[in-house]
């Protein structure tokens, strides 16, 4: 099988498909369109063989022709084909080598935005005409898969496989809090709220900042991430008077790498005392699942894995509606409530990786046996 993805840089879909190959039943290759990063690395470290097609943008239409090349000389079984871009010429490159069972995953589409980005009638009708050229669509959750209905894609082709987590690498470490702490110079009876995920408009990291201005002077913000929208937030901080209190820790590795001398995401959501998640549209919200593997509380706006789930199945996770105010006063009622014993809600073991990839594998046998998923030919 051949997975066609975007970029390899760290974010949540690139290190899904990592989980994901390290657990398929497959022999699986993985080709990149573009920014081989370290999520890129982590795949050759785990035996997997990595092209990068060298894409230079969307109007680079040689890509299509190299790409569908690589599929016709690889003589792949099945394409599977992850983010938008990867998934629209994706999706052609392999009609034009000849091959029709094509997967394609749904990682980032929200009402109003794909993958952070303003959604407009010209993606959307490029995406519709290409997706009938695969056979499955899946959605990592209802809320993405009631979108896709909305858009016109065929009830019949979309399969929800919500995304998985390796609860166990998340599980909190009190070596790793340490260890972390003192690499980043966080100061032991220091309040630490974090914050994960690409820094983009979309994310809202601004919200957390405005925080930050309003509680004690033990607490301090870690943004875990990078992105376009690093220097507005540092300049922000400078202008709130808050600057020495925040981190920025920039991209991090999702599983340990001797390549990297930084922590890794498990240990840093160990170092943390609560996630916030400010995100008014989130697919799915893995960073929220992760961090309650860790243990932690956690104040969101938005976490379509949690929306269908009992409140019960995670008692210390907030939805806030309000902005910085709002998040100001649920973090200073948990920072004059702390310590806490950390715990593992049931809502983690809901999304476990094993049963993600089982599911997936359901897919594949069906859309190769010419039948959709659903048994129909």
């Amino acid at each position: 099988m051949l997975h066609i993805i975007t970029g390899l840089g760290v974010g949540g879909a690139e290190q899904q498909l990592r989980l994901l190959l390290r657990r398929l039943p497959a022999r699986c290759e993985v080709l990149t369109l573009t920014q081989p990063g370290q999520v890129a690395d982590g795949l050759a470290a785990d035996g997997v063989r990595v092209t990068h097609l060298g894409m230079g943008g969307n109007r680079d239409i040689g890509a299509l022709f190299r790409l569908a090349g690589h599929i016709r000389a690889g003589r792949y079984d099945l394409v599977h084909t992850h983010l938008y871009r990867a998934c629209v010429y994706g999706r052609i490159a392999a009609r034009l080598a000849g091959v029709r069972a094509v997967v394609a995953t749904e990682h980032s589409l929200g009402a109003g935005q794909l993958e952070g980005r303003a959604l407009n009638a010209g993606i959307r009708a490029l995406y519709l005409a290409t997706e009938r050229l695969g056979r499955a669509t899946v959605a990592v959750s209802p809320t993405v898969a009631g979108l896709l209905r909305g858009w016109g894609v065929p009830d019949r082709r979309i399969h929800i496989v919500p995304n998985g987590i390796d609860a166990g690498r998340f599980r909190f470490d009190e070596v790793r809090r340490k260890e972390a702490r003192a690499f980043y110079g966080l100061p032991e009876d220091a309040y630490a709220v974090g914050c994960v995920g690409r820094l983009v408009p979309s994310k809202r990291f601004e919200v957390a900042v405005h925080a930050l201005a309003l509680l004690p002077g033990d607490v301090r913000l870690l943004l875990i991430g990078a992105g376009p929208e690093g220097e507005r937030l540092r300049r922000l901080a400078a202008d709130l008077g808050v600057a020495h209190r925040m981190l920025m820790t920039g991209e991090l590795p999702g599983l340990p790498d001797p390549r990297y001398a930084v922590p890794d995401l498990p240990s840093m959501l160990s170092a943390l005392d609560v996630l916030v998640a400010p995100a008014l549209e989130e697919t799915f919200g893995l960073a929220v699942l992760e961090a309650l593997a860790a243990g932690l509380p956690v104040l969101y706006a938005s976490a379509p894995a949690l929306a269908d789930l009992p409140p019960e199945a995670a008692p210390h996770a907030r939805r806030i509606t309000g902005g910085a105010g709002a998040y100001a006063r649920e973090l200073q009622r948990l920072h004059a409530a702390r310590p806490r014993e950390r715990h593992v809600p049931d809502a983690v073991r809901h999304y476990s990786i094993e049963h993600t990839a089982r599911q997936l594998m359901d897919v594949y046998t069906a859309v190769l046996s010419g039948h959709d998923p659903e048994g129909r030919p």
